[in-house]
Parts: C-alpha cells; sequence; structure tokens
C-alpha cells in the first residue's frame, strides 16, 4: 500500500527524548528540596545527547501548550563532567539570563539565540565564557542584550521589565578573544550600538549577517575581503561605497541584499540597477547564491522580448531573460527574486527561485525567510493560500509542512498566524485529504490549537475553528480531547461577541460530544461545558433570537447529557425549557430539547423536577405535532414514558390528570408510522430497556416496545445486534407473560423478537 504524505515514522532517538523530557523526574533527573532538578549522580550524558536534550525541550515549550516548563531545567547541564553541550538554538521570551548562566562551563561550539528579548547584558558577559570554543553565534533579535537594566530593585529576571527608557547601553563589551569565531548573526542590532567597534577584534570571519544593522561605513567590511563568504545585508541602507566594498569581497559565495518592500514604501533612495547587477555578477565569481528580493529595479534588466530564447524554460546563463546574469559561468544554486518582477520571466539561471511566479517559487520563498523574515513569509504563504484555493497545490506535504514550521516558529505573529491558519484550511480540506497521513494531519492539529492558545486575533480563532472543521470529529480530535474542549469553551466564554466564531465553536463542541464515551463527556461536563451551552441559550432567549447558536447549543446539550447523570443534573439547576410556541417554527430545535430533556427524564433522581404542570403541558401538547416527522412527538412521549414510569404516587399534582395524560400517548403512538425513518442515534438501548417488564406504567411499556419495533424493522442491521447484546429479547419474552401488557404491545413484542432471530440465522457467506 502507498505510503500518505508525513507518513514516516519518528526515529528512536526522537521519540526517547521527547519521553525523557516528558518524564525528567521518572528517568534522567530527581527533585532536590521539592523544586530544583537534579541529574541522577550515575549518569553520563555525551554532546550528541544533550545537543538533543537541549533543542528538543525548546521545541516542546514553544510548539506544545500542555509541556511543563522547568525553571530549573538547565541546572541539568551546569557540570561538564557529567553533561557535555556543543550545539544549542534557544529562542523567544522563556528564555533568561540564569539560564545562559548555568550552561556557561560549556564548551559550546554554536550558540544560535533567536528573538530572546529578556536577555540583558548579564548574557553578555556569559558569552565571554565560551570565548575560546565558539565557532558559531547568533543573536539575532535579542535587542535588549547590550542593554543593562537600570532598576536596582529588581533582582529576578522574571521581574525585570524590557523598557530601554529604564535600560543603560552596554558600551565595554568586546568580542575580543573569540579567536574562533567565525559565523556571526546580529540581525536586529539595536541602533546604539557601534556596530564597527564591536566587529574590529573578529578578523577571521567568514560568514556575516547584519540584517536591519545600519552601516554608516560601508568600507570597514573590506577589513574581512580575502576571508568573507557569506554576507547577508537585509533590510541594511545601501549607498554607492557600500556597493563598492561588496564588489571587493571576491570571495563570497552567498549575497543577501534583499529588502521588505512593504517596508520601503516610506522611501528608499538606494535603486539597484542593471550596471551594479552587472557588477556584482563580473566582480564575484565565487557567488553561487544571490537575493536580490523586494528591490525596485532602477532599469529594465530583462532582455528584449524578440531576444529572448525560445523554447522551454532553462537555467543555462547563456538564455537568461535577465540580461546582467547573462555573464554568469554556471547557473546559480540559490537566487531570490521575491517582490519583484524579475521572477515572471522565463528562464532564469538558477536551481532555486524565489518568487510569486508558481507554486514552487512560493514554496522556496517560504522555506527560505520564515526563520528570520516572517513579515517576508507571511507574503509568500498568502501566495499559497491563493494557491490552494483557486488552483491546486501540487506539493503538498511540501507545502503543509512549510505552513506548520512557520507558525510554530512565529506564533506570537499576527501575519504569520492569520495567513498560515488560512493556508491550513484549504490544505486539509476534502480535495486533499486523502493524500494525508495520520501523522501529519496531528501536526496539523497541534499547530492549530497552539494558534488558538496563544494568538486571541478573531480572524486567527475563526481561520482556527474553521480548519478544525475539515477533520473527523471526534475521532481526529481524540489525542488532544481535553485541549481542544478548553480552548473552544474560553472562545465561547470570552467577552468578546463574534457571532460566526461563536457558530462555529459551538459546532465543533456539539460535535466533539457526539460518539464519545460517557467518561470523555463527564470529564468535558466538569470543564464548565453544560454551563457554556446554558449561558448561550439564555442569551438568545433573552435576545428572543433562534439561530445555530442556539440550535447547535441546544443539540450539544441533547449529546453529552447522554446517559450522563451528572451532566444532567448540571442542566437541571440552571434552566427550564422555554415554550414550543416561543420559536414554532423551529422543528429542529424542538427536537434537541425534547432530546436532552428525555436523558434528564431517564435519570430517576432527577424526574421529579420535570414533574411540574408546566412541564408536563408543554410535553403533551407536542405529542400532537407533526414537525420533523415523528421525532418531536416521539421524544415528547419518550420523556413522559419515563416520567409515567415512576407510577401514580409520584404524580403529586391535579392537573393536568396522569390518565388524561396517558391516553393522548397512546393516541400519538397509534397515529405514527412504524416504517418512519429516523433522525435519530442509539448507542444503548439501556433506558428504554427498563421500561419493558414492569407493570405500573403499560403506556409507557408500549412506547419502549414500538420504538424497538421501528428501529429494527428500518435498521436491522445496526439495531438487531445491539438489542441481542444487551440482552433485550429475554426482556420483551417477559412482556409476553405479563398480564398487564396490552395485546398490540406483545404483538409488536413477538414482531421484535422475530425480526432479531430471522437476522441472527441468516447465514453470512465468508468466503466471498
Amino acid at each position: 500500500m502507498a505510503s500518505k504524505a508525513g507518513d514516516n515514522p519518528e526515529s528512536l532517538m526522537a521519540l526517547s527524548t521527547e519521553y525523557c523530557l516528558r518524564n525528567l523526574q521518572g528517568t534522567l533527573c530527581y527533585l532536590l528540596d521539592n523544586k530544583t532538578l537534579r541529574l541522577h549522580p550515575d549518569i553520563f550524558l555525551p554532546s550528541e545527547i544533550c545537543d538533543k536534550l537541549v533543542n528538543a525541550y525548546m521545541e516542546l515549550v514553544h510548539t506544545d501548550g500542555t509541556f511543563e516548563m522547568h525553571k530549573t531545567f538547565f541546572l541539568l547541564f551546569s557540570d561538564p563532567r557529567s553533561t557535555r553541550l556543543t550545539r544549542v538554538q534557544l529562542r523567544e521570551n522563556t528564555v533568561q539570563d540564569r539560564d545562559l548562566e548555568a550552561i556557561r562551563n560549556q564548551d559550546l561550539i554554536e550558540l544560535h539565540l533567536t528573538n530572546c528579548e529578556k536577555l540583558s547584558s548579564r548574557s553578555l558577559q556569559t558569552l565571554t565564557s565560551f570565548r575560546h570554543t565558539l565557532v558559531s553565534l547568533s543573536l539575532f533579535g535579542c535587542s535588549n542584550i547590550f542593554y543593562k537594566d537600570d532598576n536596582p530593585r529588581c533582582f529576578d529576571d522574571t521581574e525585570r521589565l524590557v523598557n530601554p527608557i529604564r535600560q543603560v547601553l552596554v558600551t565595554d563589551f568586546t568580542f575580543q578573544g573569540f579567536s574562533r569565531l567565525r559565523l556571526l548573526n546580529l540581525g536586529g542590532l539595536t541602533e546604539q550600538v557601534d556596530v564597527e567597534a564591536l566587529l574590529q577584534p573578529l578578523g577571521t570571519l567568514t560568514s556575516l549577517d547584519l540584517s536591519g544593522v545600519q552601516l554608516p561605513r560601508g568600507a570597514f567590511l573590506s577589513q574581512w575581503r580575502d576571508r568573507l563568504t557569506y554576507l547577508v545585508l537585509y533590510n541594511v541602507d545601501l549607498a554607492e561605497e557600500h556597493v563598492h566594498t561588496i564588489l571587493q569581497l571576491t570571495h563570497l559565495r552567498h549575497l543577501d541584499i534583499s529588502r521588505d518592500r512593504q517596508r520601503d514604501r516610506q522611501g528608499y533612495k538606494f535603486k539597484l540597477t542593471r550596471k551594479v547587477l552587472t557588477a556584482i555578477i563580473q566582480s564575484l565569481l565565487n557567488l553561487g547564491s544571490l537575493d536580490i528580493s523586494g528591490h525596485i529595479m532602477q532599469d529594465n534588466c530583462a532582455v528584449a522580448l524578440q531576444e529572448e530564447a525560445m523554447g522551454p524554460p532553462s537555467i543555462e546563463p547563456s538564455k537568461s531573460s535577465i540580461s546582467p546574469l547573462k555573464e554568469l559561468k554556471r547557473p546559480l544554486q540559490f537566487l531570490g527574486l521575491f517582490d519583484t518582477s524579475l521572477c515572471n520571466l522565463t528562464h532564469i539561471p538558477a536551481y532555486k527561485v524565489t518568487g510569486a511566479k508558481n507554486e514552487d517559487q512560493v514554496l522556496n520563498a517560504i522555506e527560505a525567510y520564515t526563520e528570520y523574515r516572517p513579515e517576508v513569509a507571511s507574503h509568500a504563504i498568502n501566495h499559497l493560500f491563493d494557491i490552494a484555493r483557486i488552483q491546486h497545490c501540487n506539493q503538498l506535504l511540501r507545502a503543509l509542512q512549510l505552513v506548520i514550521s512557520a507558525l510554530k516558529c512565529h506564533k506570537y505573529d499576527k501575519s504569520i498566524q492569520v495567513t498560515g491558519s488560512a493556508a491550513l484550511f484549504y490544505l486539509t480540506n476534502t480535495e486533499y485529504r486523502t493524500d494525508q497521513s495520520i501523522k501529519l494531519r496531528r501536526q496539523v492539529i497541534q499547530v492549530v490549537l497552539n494558534g488558538m492558545e496563544h494568538y486571541q486575533e478573531v480572524t486567527v480563532q475563526r481561520n482556527c475553528c474553521l480548519t478544525l472543521c475539515n477533520f473527523n470529529i471526534p475521532e481526529e480530535l481524540e489525542f488532544q480531547y481535553h485541549r481542544v474542549n478548553q480552548l473552544l469553551l474560553k472562545i465561547l466564554n470570552s467577552s468578546r461577541e463574534d457571532e460566526s466564531i461563536q457558530r462555529i465553536a459551538v459546532h465543533l463542541c456539539n460535535a466533539l460530544v457526539c460518539q464519545v464515551d460517557n467518561d470523555h463527556k463527564e470529564a468535558v461536563g466538569k470543564m464548565g461545558f453544560v454551563t457554556t451551552m446554558l449561558q448561550l441559550i439564555q442569551k438568545k432567549l433573552t435576545d428572543k433570537m433562534c439561530d445555530q447558536v442556539m440550535e447547535f447549543s441546544w443539540s450539544a446539550l441533547w449529546n453529552i447529557t447522554d446517559e450522563t447523570p451528572d451532566n444532567c443534573e448540571i442542566h437541571t439547576q440552571f434552566l427550564s425549557p422555554p415554550p414550543p410556541q416561543e420559536f414554532p417554527d423551529k422543528q429542529e430545535l424542538h427536537r434537541n430539547m425534547l432530546g436532552l430533556l428525555g436523558n434528564v427524564a431517564e435519570v430517576k433522581a432527577l424526574r421529579p423536577q420535570l414533574l411540574t404542570p408546566q412541564f408536563i403541558t408543554v410535553f403533551s401538547d407536542l405529542l400532537d405535532s407533526k414537525a420533523d416527522g415523528i421525532e418531536v412527538s416521539y421524544n415528547a412521549c419518550g420523556v413522559l414514558s419515563h416520567i409515567i414510569f415512576d407510577g401514580p404516587d409520584a404524580w403529586a399534582m391535579e392537573e393536568p390528570l396522569r390518565d388524561t395524560v396517558m391516553d393522548r400517548m397512546w393516541a400519538a403512538i397509534q397515529s405514527w408510522d412504524v416504517n418512519s425513518r429516523r433522525n435519530i442515534n442509539y448507542r444503548s438501548f439501556e433506558p428504554i430497556l427498563r421500561l419493558l417488564p414492569q407493570g405500573i406504567a403499560p403506556v409507557s411499556q408500549h412506547w419502549a416496545t414500538w420504538a424497538l419495533f421501528n428501529l429494527v424493522s428500518v435498521y436491522p442491521g445496526k439495531y438487531c445486534p445491539l438489542l441481542i447484546k444487551e440482552g433485550g429479547i429475554a426482556l420483551l419474552q417477559k412482556v409476553l407473560e405479563l398480564d398487564t401488557a396490552r395485546e398490540e404491545t406483545k404483538d409488536m413484542a413477538r414482531k421484535v423478537i422475530e425480526h432479531c432471530g430471522n437476522f441472527k440465522e441468516d447465514p453470512m457467506d465468508t468466503t466471498r
């Protein structure tokens, strides 16, 4: 059988690592003083394992809302005699100064810190501990690491406010002594830092990323003319001096001078001309990767239409549709043309191109820009959204994995969350479902729930809820059952009243409590499910409005109270049903209300609360209803059957009379067509079967027998086995022996037994 997209199993190392992280005290650690994690004394972990533990820990912290952080986690790696760290990647605001200080004795080779805004100058001092071993360092987006807090009363990292007004710039830090450092990323470095002085000691750099850093003098880059192979100047305001220096860096294999086009709407003086691009190609002969995305070309770099080579698209430089690239000796490995008109040309001499012309270019753009340029990646994901919505996505697995990665990486970025969640809605719909593995669809669910959990923006919440509707519910959501219910209830309990989100959330809630076991229903009931639905209903009643939210809420209550007495009790504490006259044309609403009250009526301890003139009158009047086929009348009779079953002594009211109600029930049952197809689903006959072997309420017995006769006649394949399994045949035999049972009841009981007997004896050919 062919494998589906994303069906590769996790490695044993990945599974073991995650298990240990989720069960630290049961595997690697013990708690000292009930708060501090300590490694067991007989454990030694090599760098291959320690690196995976730390990096997987950060992944779980940022992508799994159920994972519990440990404040003292990094202390596990404080002693290099028992743990060895070499390559560490930390990101976002969960990382604090004390975490880096905990591992300061390790001989780190790579340390990548991304958007760690809570790091202060304390961490700069910690960096010096790694100066003799560090080869690769990234401080991308660590906007406060060059500041010390000017608040002497603040001692705890968690209390320190990230507020530049109260911070003092550190001017005495230097990279002096970082003799092995070759790769450095200072993207987003605060403009107050003198970048030239900071970098001056690092004469042996081969890779430098200065994204968003303003360089007053371009000439200082020339100190690396004989070494630099990788240079990123994304969103750097270039001038002729910078270009002149770049042309001297003849060892460059990768050059990125791209820009965010949206940012440049305020005006950007430098224009990339045909002459400049030609000079770059002619001077940098080792170039294999070039990114000029976002640039508005000052003059036309495309060859004349009549000169463009004929035939299918080619990557041969000699056929290039971009005139300056004809100078290339060989095709580029990568060419960034996103947000430029050049990406639409036919012959582009590069193996991988970013742009918006086709699906391949768009996916390349998402892949290239997600980690450090969410503003550009969001734009690219928007193009993918259009492809999935209007055309067809041919690289489904790659598209889903890239969008999932972007949503994980930027869970607090509004633009990524909005465009990513919208793209997921179309990439998981029916058109693509058959090609997706269980593992891949679970990854989508996880990232959607992350979005709902961490970003309370209306559009994101709506997109996430709509995406969940693409899954088989409750089956595909059961592995996150508690979490998804919590998030939906949070939406419904919020003060924000967005009708569309409410409608989708209530629909999902209803689907989640349908066809699940009673333990699940009871757990959700304790989370406030019943109360939330009742509050929604009460609001609609106050507004005299019956819409889908109200109908779905009643349906959800019907489902969650099925065979769950605790949930039924919660319902009776809050609300009485409105009279059907309130919304006379809403047949579905009446059916759902009566289904719910039927569940309440099945609980003996709660039936007295239904035994009031108001309730009994409403139920009796609904016996004559023709709404929704026989469903409304059938459900009303079912409620009354359970109440009548408690006997005349329990009927403690003068009006309406018990005998009068029973007469109306007999008349209603006799009016129903026994071959009626039903809009109902029984998982168990137990509530019906308990009405059979008794003589105190013959009409209740008759209703129960009619119900079984109808169901086994119309749906024998489903309900004959269920009735046999639950011992219904023996109970029907007892009905035949009762003198109190009416003859028409016994006649139906015989027919039910006969139907089930024929079904059981029906031969099955197992050779086919």
